[in-house]
This record gives C-alpha cells, sequence and structure tokens, in this order.
C-alpha cells in the first residue's frame, strides 16, 4: 500500500510550489510518486473543476459546491489515486477532504454534520497519512494568490475564490487551524509567510520523519 501526503490551506499559502518541491525531493530518495490536484486529477475531474473556479458561476450555491467537489472527489480517487496507492506509490495530492470541511463548511456555512456524512459514505476508506497544513495571514495569501493568477491570465478561469470577501478566507483559515488541531497526529502545520527554501526544509524534515516512522527507507 502506498502513502499519502495531501496540502492543505488558503488561497496563495504556497501549496502549488511545496508540492513540487517535495515531489522532486522524494523522487530524488528513489520513491515512486505522482502529484495530483482537487479538483481534478483525471479528466472528469478537471471539466468539474472549470465548473467550480470559473467566476462566470460566481452564483452557485454552497450545496452544488458540495456536491460537485464530491463528485470529482469520488472520480479521483477511483480512477487515479486508488490504483496508484495499490502498487504503492506515494501520492501527493493538493487539497483532499479537509478542504471540503474547511471551505463548504467554515466558509459557507454547510452543516458539518452533513459534510463528515458524505465522508463517510464516500471517502471512508482513505485519510492522510500526513496533512501539510501551510498557514498564513489571509491578506498575504490572497494577494499572492492575485497576482499569480493574473500573471498567468487565469482571471476569470480560475479567479472565482478570489473574488469573495476577505471575511470568507479568515473563516477559511480558521476552520484550517481547528481541523488541526483536533487531529494533531495526523496534521503538520507549516508558517507559509517563511521563504520558498524554509518552508521546503521544514516540510521536507516532517515528511521524512513520518516515513521512516512508517517504515519507508529513505
Amino acid at each position: 500500500m502506498g502513502y499519502v501526503i495531501v496540502f492543505e490551506g488558503i488561497e496563495g499559502c504556497g501549496k502549488t510550489t511545496q508540492i513540487s518541491l517535495l515531489g522532486e525531493h522524494l523522487k530524488k530518495k528513489g520513491l515512486p510518486v505522482i502529484i495530483t490536484r482537487e479538483p481534478g486529477g483525471t479528466a472528469i475531474s478537471d471539466e468539474i473543476r472549470k465548473i467550480l473556479l470559473s467566476t462566470k458561476n460566481a452564483d452557485i450555491a454552497p450545496e452544488t459546491e458540495l456536491l460537485l467537489y464530491t463528485a470529482s472527489r469520488v472520480q479521483h480517487l477511483q480512477q487515479l489515486i486508488t490504483p496508484a496507492l495499490n502498487v504503492g506509490t506515494t501520492v501527493l495530492c493538493d487539497r483532499f477532504f479537509d478542504a471540503t470541511v474547511a471551505y463548504q463548511g467554515y466558509g459557507e456555512g454547510i452543516d458539518l454534520v452533513l459534510i463528515r456524512q458524505m465522508q463517510k459514505t464516500f471517502f471512508s476508506y482513505i485519510i492522510p497519512d500526513l496533512t501539510i497544513l501551510l498557514d498564513c495571514p489571509v491578506d498575504l495569501g490572497l494577494g499572492r494568490s492575485r497576482r499569480r493568477i493574473k500573471s498567468e491570465g487565469k482571471d476569470s478561469a480560475e479567479g472565482r475564490f478570489e473574488e469573495k470577501e476577505l471575511i470568507f478566507h479568515e473563516r477559511v483559515r480558521s476552520g484550517y487551524i481547528e481541523l488541526a488541531q483536533m487531529e494533531p497526529e495526523r496534521f503538520c502545520i507549516i508558517n507559509g509567510e517563511q521563504g520558498v527554501a524554509a518552508v521546503q526544509q521544514g516540510i521536507c524534515t516532517a515528511v521524512e520523519q513520518q516515513l521512516k516512522e512508517k517504515g519507508y527507507a529513505i
């Protein structure tokens, strides 16, 4: 069985950069690794991603969001993640179920009991071995994210969450912190305000320690 490492955090916390760096690091150590993301990871899930992130869909209902994220994740698990784990691959995933709890639960206000029930129904068979939470102030993260999507010309295609009010993102950040406090054995909080190299070092140290405890020779 493989190993699942998930990267979580608010917009612009540095997940995309750091997940790529960790993937390179682990490959150099000889571990079979795949990097994926949510929503996305498969052709069908990527189509759902377009709906969820487009600014054209600003009026999407939170419950619709929840159902679409669930549909995308089911496809992702069945088509990519589970087969990879079955052959011993280490899966690095940019967001997973905690993102749904933080964004649709704490952020949008959907009943956490309902979200947890959906988790139990569809995803109870898989829990991340390690969840890296990159934490940084909301204004810093949003500034980074807005500059990135603008420079990449993705304002319309992927900027829906960046257009939400600051208080929404504050609720999401608080939700993530609360989740980490509830499961300290699974979460590792890294200060995302640091430079890229310092963040990478903190992540690599935490990951290598966890892998060694699981019996991986790295």
